[in-house]
């Protein structure tokens, strides 16, 4: 029991100081308070990192199919709990679009030949967007095509100088849209429209299609992200082992506990 105890006391404490050192965080509530926009807009560029929210504007969804309803009731939130069946609490991928709406504090853009890359600083996630003028697949997971994808397949172009829009496909279902539980399925169709507003200001609306489960399309979330000149690479995983011995030490039996106060 000591033991069990002195370990949990050493991981609440662990988790304590990786909270204190998320500089990107409490970097971006300075450049948001600052609000320095400056100068204006380079063209079709949007090179270099960002910060964001921890995270963005939710937007409620729309009624959800049955099916959808079905998915839905059956997702437990909050990874942090012991009757969760979130798949971010076994540190399974987060997946397309949710990378998008969980633990945004860092994005980096690097254009490449022929498509952009996009990556994301939590679970240090790489996408390749292709900017070539090829067509999204349309037999994901049919005989003779791909196989669905944590994240996806994407292409991307831009509308006008300022604004890259990105269309994905081929999303594995086995991933939430958000940390609230919401489901998708494999015909999963996202758009994310990334506006650079001014120099420093890049605005993304994601916007979410699936007639399997939503009744119409809708826009999941707002974000914004400041650019940071010269950022230094943080490193921000999610620890399989790390999560299960959180688990095995303070999830269970606070679940334990908690079901023999109801009896």
């Amino acid at each position: 029991m000591k033991t069990r105890n002195a370990l949990a006391a050493l991981l609440a404490l662990s988790l304590v100081a990786t909270a204190q050192q998320r500089r990107p965080q409490t970097l971006y509530q300075k450049l948001e308070a600052a609000h320095d926009p400056g100068g204006p807009a380079p063209k079709r560029d949007l090179t270099g990192s960002w910060t964001g929210p921890l995270t963005p504007k939710y937007v409620d969804a729309p009624p959800l199919t049955p099916l959808g309803q079905k998915l839905f009731k059956a997702n437990i939130p909050d990874p942090f709990s012991a009757s969760s069946n979130d798949p971010w609490s076994v540190c399974d991928p987060l997946g397309f679009p949710r990378s998008d709406t969980t633990e945004t504090r860092g994005m980096v853009f690097a254009p490449m030949p022929g498509r952009m890359i996009i990556m994301t600083q939590y679970q240090k996630i790489w996408r390749s967007v292709w900017m070539d003028g090829r067509e999204l697949p349309k037999n994901v997971g049919a005989k003779g095509g791909p196989d669905s994808a944590w994240y996806g397949y994407s292409v991307g172009r831009w509308d006008g100088d300022y604004t890259l829009v990105v269309n994905t496909v081929g999303l594995d279902d086995r991933t939430w849209i958000d940390r609230r539980g919401y489901p998708h399925s494999v015909d999963l169709r996202v758009e994310e429209r990334y506006t650079r507003v001014d120099h420093n200001t890049l605005d993304l609306t994601l916007t979410i299609d699936d007639p399997k489960i939503y009744t119409k399309p809708f826009v999941l979330a707002k974000n914004r992200f400041y650019w940071i000149p010269n950022q230094e690479d943080e490193e921000q995983l999610c620890v399989p082992s790390e999560a299960i011995e959180y688990k095995k030490l303070i999830v269970e039996p606070a679940g334990q506990d908690e079901a023999k106060g109801k009896k």
